[in-house]
């Protein structure tokens, strides 16, 4: 009974250890992921709005359909970006993720406190070149710094309502992600 009890632990612990292997590595294998299909359709460093998902395709994983999407896909190895986004009226979000998923920065339009949501994204070695400029606040300059060269930026905005979604694609379209 005692050598029976044994190997049920030995297979439970082989188990165990083969499923947290395989949830760990799985993710870093992955060839389609959000970078990956962002990539077929988007430019470096330019803003395109995402087209809206369908049951059986969505470019990116769990697409709302209440919201319009656009993307920029950023290179900071030539140097850092200026980001712009005017709000929509309801509600916009803009979400920064690294080449591996990994989401890093967000903000959304009641935190921004502005009718356009303005920053510069730059490595933390880029940020480190910046002179110290005593006039220029925290308040006048969002700055954030990535921790790779290479990612996404999301722009989220809620269109409500059928009858919000030209505006809130012109809000969109408005948005830049260009070279300082």
């Amino acid at each position: 009974m005692i050598r029976l009890a044994l190997w049920l632990l030995g297979a439970l612990l082989l188990a165990g250890i083969v499923h947290l292997t395989t949830v760990l590595l799985l993710p870093r294998m992955a060839t389609q992921d959000a970078y990956a299909r962002v990539s077929a359709i988007a430019p470096v460093n330019a803003v395109i709005p995402v087209p809206p998902p369908t049951p059986d395709k969505a470019v990116m994983p769990f697409m709302d359909p209440a919201f319009q999407v656009s993307v920029c896909r950023y290179d900071l190895s030539r140097g850092p970006l200026k980001f712009s986004v005017p709000i929509s009226q309801a509600y916009t979000s803009v979400s920064f993720y690294t080449r591996s998923d990994v989401a890093y920065y967000a903000i959304n339009d009641r935190a921004a406190g502005r009718r356009v949501i303005e920053l510069d994204l730059m490595t933390a070695a880029q940020r480190a070149e910046l002179p110290e400029n005593e006039e220029i606040t925290a308040a006048d300059r969002l700055i954030v710094a990535s921790p790779t060269t290479t990612g996404l930026i999301v722009i989220r905005a809620l269109a409500s309502e059928a009858g919000w979604v030209p505006a809130v694609r012109s809000a969109l379209a408005a948005a830049q992600c260009r070279p300082q």
